[in-house]
Parts: C-alpha cells; structure tokens; sequence
C-alpha cells in the first residue's frame, strides 16, 4: 500500500495524456469565476483608483502598485483550471463584465485584460502547464503586470510612452510588484481555500489541496 497521501502529490509531475483538453465543466467553471472576478475589478475600480491617484501624487508611476487587484482573473484562473489559455479567458471574459457593468475606461478595458491574462498565460506556458507552486503563481502575477504596463504603453487615451523613461520604469516596477503579490500569491491563495471547501473537486487544484 503507497504511503504517499493526497497532501504529497507532486505538483511539478507530467500532467497525464488528454489533460489539456477543455471540459464543459472547466469553460462553466470558468466563466462563473470571470464573473466572480469581474464583480471584484467593478468595486476596485473606485477603491483601486484613488488609492492609484493618491500614489501617483507622491511620485509619478508609483501608482501602479494599486493596480495588482485588476490582474488577479489571469493567475486564478489558471490555477484553478489548469489547462492551456484559462488565463486569458478568465482575465479578458471579467475585463469585458466589468466594462459592461459599467466603468470609466470602456471597451479598452477588454484590450488591457487580454495583455494581462496573456503574461499570466506565457508563465504557465513556460512551465508547460506543469507546475503550480507559489513562486510560479507570483511570476505569473507579475507577468500579468508587465502585460498591462506594455498595453498601457501604447495603447490608451494617453499612451504611457509619451510620459517619459523615469514615469515608465518607476510604473513598471509598481505593476510587477503589484501583480506579483495582489494577483499572484493572492490567486494562489484563493485557489487553496477554494479547493479546502471542496469546491474544487473535479479539478487537480482541488484533489491536490
């Protein structure tokens, strides 16, 4: 008899033949948490945007430290459902909520969740969709930041590119670090308490828990 328990399962091993195969279950349980997510960037659309100004106004840039919350759809979903482009269908489908919801950035939110979700998406794929660990969750958090600090870059009412070098790096710094703790080990946690309830049962995230 194997003594190895649920709590010991390796959560770097090969994933198993056909894994990476979308189920109904996976695009259902994918859209409620878009959803979910997306509730979350309507309301941090006021709280996230003053405490965004109130960082701008000690240094320019610095206010992206506020905007962490915004990339959490892509680390999340990908933790939860572990197959190739959840990311970016979790982050870009909560991008589109709550622009529909209503919010003062319109259709270019869609745009800045897909970048976001695509530098999440990039770090799973990097590991091949294998590993599932904390560093990796914080780098994929990060990498949603740096998706958004590139969009930002050029695409906008007011392109970050014209704001200057010193603006741009100090903005990057803020959004990786950001994204880093607020999506990424933020996502990774949300993901371990959602698989304790047993919400997760039908996905590896949850047996793993």
């Amino acid at each position: 008899m194997s003594s190895k328990t649920p709590s010991a399962i390796d959560e770097t091993r090969p994933v198993q033949l056909g894994a990476h195969h979308w189920r109904v279950v996976d695009i259902v349980v994918g859209a409620v948490l878009a959803v979910a997510v997306g509730l979350i960037f309507w309301a941090w659309n006021t709280i996230g945007s003053a405490w965004y100004s109130a960082m701008a106004a000690l240094t320019p840039g610095l206010g992206g430290i506020a905007s962490g919350i915004w990339f959490l759809g892509g680390p999340l979903g990908a933790l939860v459902i572990r197959k190739p482009g959840a990311a970016v269908f979790v982050e870009t489908l909560a991008a589109v909520v709550s622009m529909v919801i209503g919010n003062q950035w319109g259709i270019t939110t869609v745009t800045s969740g897909f970048f976001q979700g695509l530098g999440a998406e990039i770090v799973f794929l990097i590991v091949r969709y294998r590993m599932w660990t904390v560093p990796v969750a914080i780098v994929a958090g990060a990498a949603a930041g740096f998706g958004a600090w590139a969009n930002e870059l050029f695409i906008g009412q007011t392109p970050n590119i014209t704001m200057g070098l010193a603006f741009n790096v100090i903005y990057l710094v803020s959004n990786l670090v950001s994204g880093a703790v607020l999506a990424g080990l933020l996502g990774w946690i949300v993901t371990k308490a959602l698989a304790k309830t047993g919400a997760l049962n039908r996905f590896a995230s949850g047996r793993q828990a």
